[in-house]
């Protein structure tokens, strides 16, 4: 995640998983069930407001949505006899942004006065009766707009049509400074109706990730990888937004989210919704191991093997398995023994022979540190899970025992585990503190195997201080299904997608000095993982750390591979008497022991390593490179979207830019001084915007800037691609540029509050998600700013936790160049007709399918057509003979 669509143990979603269950109190009220508005008529049947948008594709598509909820029903607003919907309460939020003067209503003959100086009094009356609101005061025809055309149709060209002079005497309505549509109802944006579920919007993410496994457009060993991945990630919802929600139920928290939930209600329907998708991951499961058997790759049953095959195995867990096993007994005599977090058990019911007493043990299934879940049988690609071999063989482990019964069982804790830095007098120390605790923290799921004894369920339950009704979960089939991971990394060519061999950028020639080159070009844009990450950003530390001009090497790491280059990189230049800071973020969920131990060897290696700024996670990814050249000292800077991790990047979908422009390398050295020290004052940025101080309002003010350029001139256009988009002032902002005529797309991963569509408040905003190969992970910001546009890239999805709670940046990129590269990759999500998805107004998706001829290319293959295609003509380039 980390889709976290790719390698599991580190999938980075960005601290998004997924969620289990508890208490249900009321009618479940599914996230995706919009309260339906008043039914309004068309006065002209305009279009539908996205087929009027540019950017929309049209095309057949597959509906993937949760089952709607039928318990709770929004009243909708009043209609008086003329059919005028009543006002709704205006948003208090919405006060901060002045509304722009071609909004507002004019109600023909509202001054008295100047209804009794005109001659058409008996005119005047009936226009008063009738009350029309009309926002387009230039139109020759007033009265052919009625109050019931709440939509919204996106004007392809902007027509200025002389009104009818008024006779003498009539006040005049103000004319507006651009072109006014039908105008809108009123919204009241504090309403939770406006808004999805942060939890149950991720899980719906995770129906369209599990849907690539049942494509049959997916590669058999793909569509296994999917399922891991699904599984992967539920794990950690449990562990991280389950573990969450349940501290909030313990601390008696009653705040509503955004949407109007409490903790115990969406702990209740992520629980419904965390199983229906583990019912459909099991069938897909199903599905995907009967079409591997016909390609010879079998996860077989123990009792379906030879006599031969069993002897075979015995002797295999006597030699490899056998010796790392500890039973434990369950009994007074003996406490409840230590569950670790995610482990497989076994819970093995016994008695001697002459007893009718029975007896209870637990053993840990030991897989991990070399011991693989799947075990080889034979000489082919035939395998079986550990656990069956040890239920088959528990005579050698209690011998002269009868056993009676072999049940097995798994536990997820909680991974919520923070303290208070400020508290705290050692950082790390503090950190390592935190995941000792997290080993012992509370368990907040129990899943069993189906069939489980009542009584034997309703005891290990009780021991682990769990609801059985909502936090024991019952699994057909295997459990820990993320460890399919083992068998989709077979090497069966055919059964995986093409092989993918990231390209060296073609502007960065091999046999040419990096740094030279980045000064002779200013900026740079990469594109990974279609551009290589080993040629670009590690050849860029790599050559730091070896070029005598070079002076100082400063970077923030946030996840790394244990093992990769980078850290290698940067033990080199200090090794080489450079200077060496690295900002470490020892809280980054998931990697905390990671990044303790490179922290140590960075530190015995001469590296000044910090910690960021108390409070603040620091997230952003930038390094920063000082060069001694031929005029003086020169700054290079890389800026990303994606983590410094080798593994990663080839999966993961991000962009960076490489620079040496002085503005933003000005900035990014009062950024590191800023999270070496903490100290903020009198830093004065001019092009790159941290967060939390500056990001969300440049946001928030580019935002409004669009709306009021709208209004004088029309054309805004708002385009942003991101993982989440949950912060609620964000949502509120783009609902209303939507309501002001302003265009929206958004390409959104996963979380998404916002609901497009929506007549009058959100029709002019289109929702897309990606979900291919690699997972998409950049974050792209897009303003038309009257023709000026402007582009960003950031390390910050639009989440409240990312805007307001830790160190981020938001980077413009100006060079024609390289904005032509942004825009490309946005428009293929446009044109793409195999991995979007297009999310409707209840939150639902529908996935968009090729017409009839069309090669249904996805975004990413695309993007990797290109990438080859500008390697192509630089090469093309480079031989031509050279110009005089």
């Amino acid at each position: 995640m980390e889709t976290k669509l790719v390698v599991p143990q580190n999938i980075e979603q960005e601290e998004d998983v997924f969620q289990l269950v508890n208490e249900q109190e009321s009618p479940l009220q599914s996230v995706l069930d919009i309260q339906q508005m008043l039914p309004v008529q068309d006065v002209e049947a305009p279009d539908h407001p996205l087929e009027s948008n540019p950017h929309f594709i049209d095309a057949n598509v597959t509906v993937i949505s949760a089952p709607h909820d039928k318990g709770v029903k929004q009243k909708a607003p009043k209609q008086d006899k003329r059919g005028k919907t009543g006002k709704a309460k205006s948003d208090t939020a919405s006060k901060a942004v002045k509304a722009p003067k071609a909004v507002k209503s004019v109600k023909a003959t509202k001054d008295p006065k100047a209804a009794k100086a005109t001659k058409t009094a008996k005119a005047a009356k009936t226009a008063k009766a009738a009350k029309p609101k009309i926002t387009n005061p230039d139109a020759t025809k007033p009265q052919a707009v009625k109050p019931k055309a709440a939509k919204t149709v996106r004007p392809k060209s902007v027509k200025t049509v002389k009104p009818k002079a008024a006779k003498a005497g009539a006040k005049q309505p103000p004319k507006p400074k651009g072109p006014a549509g039908p105008e809108q109802p009123e919204f009241d944006l504090a309403e939770s109706r406006w808004y999805l579920n942060r939890e149950l919007t991720w899980l719906e993410f995770n129906r369209r990730v599990l849907h690539e496994a049942t494509d049959e457009r997916t590669p058999l060993l793909e569509r296994l990888k999917f399922i891991a991945i699904v599984s992967s990630n539920l794990d950690e919802f449990a562990m991280k937004r389950i573990g969450g929600l349940k501290q909030q139920i313990g601390a008696g928290l009653h705040e509503l989210t955004l949407d109007g939930r409490t903790p115990r209600q969406q702990v209740t329907e992520c629980n419904a919704s965390v199983r229906e998708i583990e019912a459909a991951k099991r069938e897909a499961f199903r599905e995907v191991r009967e079409l591997l058997e016909g390609k010879g790759i079998v996860i077989e049953s123990y009792d379906t093997l030879t006599p031969k095959e069993k002897k075979l195995l015995r002797e295999h867990y006597y030699t490899n398995i056998y010796p790392l096993l500890t039973p434990q007994s369950i009994d007074p005599a003996h406490p409840f023994p230590f569950i670790s977090n995610l482990s497989l058990n076994l819970l093995v019911t016994l008695r001697y022979p002459k007893s009718r007493e029975h007896s209870l043990a637990r053993v840990k299934v030991p897989i991990g540190l070399g011991t693989p879940r799947f075990i080889r049988v034979g000489k082919g690609d035939h395998f079986i899970p550990i656990e069956q071999v040890m239920m088959n063989n528990l005579d050698m482990l209690f011998p002269g025992m009868l056993i009676v019964s072999c049940e097995i069982f798994r536990v997820t804790r909680n991974a919520n585990t923070e303290k208070d830095e400020e508290e705290a007098d050692d950082l790390m120390s503090m950190i390592e503190s935190e995941l000792k605790e997290r080993k012992f923290a509370p368990i907040v799921r129990l899943e069993v195997g189906a069939g489980m004894e009542p009584l034997h369920r309703g005891r290990l339950a009780a021991e682990l201080e769990l609801d059985e009704e909502n936090d024991v979960l019952e699994v057909s089939g295997m459990l820990a299904l993320r460890d399919l991971f083992e068998i989709s990394k077979l090497d069966y060519p055919r059964l995986h997608d093409p092989p993918h061999h990231p390209i060296d950028h073609p502007q960065l020639p091999a046999e040419r000095n990096i740094f030279h080159t980045i000064r002779d070009m200013g900026s740079l844009l990469l594109q990974h993982p279609y551009v290589s990450f080993s040629t670009s950003v590690e050849r860029f530390l790599r050559e730091a750390a070896n070029d005598p001009k070079v002076r100082a090497i400063k970077m923030t790491l946030y996840r790394t591979s244990i093992q990769g280059r980078i850290i290698d990189a940067l033990v080199q230049a200090a090794q080489n008497g450079k200077q060496v800071a690295v900002v470490v973020e020892l809280k980054a969920r998931f990697d905390e022991a990671t990044n303790i131990h490179l922290a140590e060897v960075m530190e015995e290696a001469g590296i000044h390593v910090t910690y960021g700024v108390v409070g603040l996670k620091t997230h952003c990814k930038v390094i920063l490179v000082v060069r001694q050249d031929f005029q003086g000292l020169r700054r290079y800077v890389h800026i990303g979207t994606g983590n410094y991790h080798t593994e990663t990047a080839r999966i993961y979908s991000d962009v960076g830019i490489i620079t040496c422009d002085d503005t933003i390398a000005q900035d990014v050295t009062e950024l590191f001084n800023y999270l070496t020290t903490g100290f903020t004052a009198k830093r004065n940025y001019r092009a790159v915007m941290p967060a939390p101080k500056l990001l969300k309002k440049a946001l928030l003010t580019r935002i409004e800037r669009e709306v009021a350029l709208h209004q004088e001139s029309g054309g805004g256009l708002i385009r942003f691609k991101m993982n989440a988009l949950e912060d609620g002032d964000i949502v509120k902002a783009l609902y209303r540029a939507s309501m002001a005529g302003v265009k929206i797309d958004l390409y959104v991963r996963d979380t998404c509050r916002l609901r497009p569509g929506i007549p009058g408040l959100s029709d002019n905003i289109r929702v897309v998600s990606i979900v291919g190969r690699f997972l998409e992970h950049s974050r792209i910001y897009y303003f038309r700013n009257g023709g000026a546009e402007e582009y960003f890239i950031s390390s910050a999805d639009a989440m409240k936790r990312n805007l307001e709670a830790r160190v981020e940046v938001l980077c413009p990129v100006t060079a024609p160049e390289l904005t032509s590269e942004l825009r490309t990759v946005l428009d293929c999500h446009d044109a793409d007709h195999r991995s979007a998805w297009d999310m409707q107004g209840d939150g639902s998706y529908l996935q968009r399918q090729p017409a009839e001829g069309e090669s249904g290319e996805g975004t990413q293959q695309m993007l990797i057509a290109q990438a080859q295609q500008r390697l192509k003509e630089a090469l093309k380039q480079k031989k031509k003979p050279m110009q005089k």
